[in-house]
């Protein structure tokens, strides 16, 4: 009964940071998955560095985005940060 008494404290702390911390992390990982995979000619899109532009293509790892004045540039997937307007 001891031990259970010094492993309750430690069991409720793992507890609240599996609720606060990693879950939304897991969430938010996989809205990103979702968004990525999703992604279609002709959306508008922000890169994680505040560029924004159109989806020209894409392949598996890259996208290449038009940035409006017909400069087209190579972007890899996991710096797509939000998609503005759905094609």
């Amino acid at each position: 009964m001891d031990i259970l008494g010094m492993l309750l404290p430690f069991i409720a702390i793992f507890a609240v940071m599996y609720f606060l911390m990693i879950r939304p992390a897991q969430k938010r990982q996989k809205e990103m998955n979702n968004m990525q995979s999703n992604l279609q000619k002709g959306d508008e899109i922000v890169t994680v560095g505040g560029i924004n532009g159109v989806v020209t293509s894409f392949d598996a790892n890259h996208m290449y985005v038009d940035l409006g004045d017909g400069t087209v540039v190579k972007f890899e997937r996991r710096a797509l940060h939000q998609v503005v307007n759905n094609a």
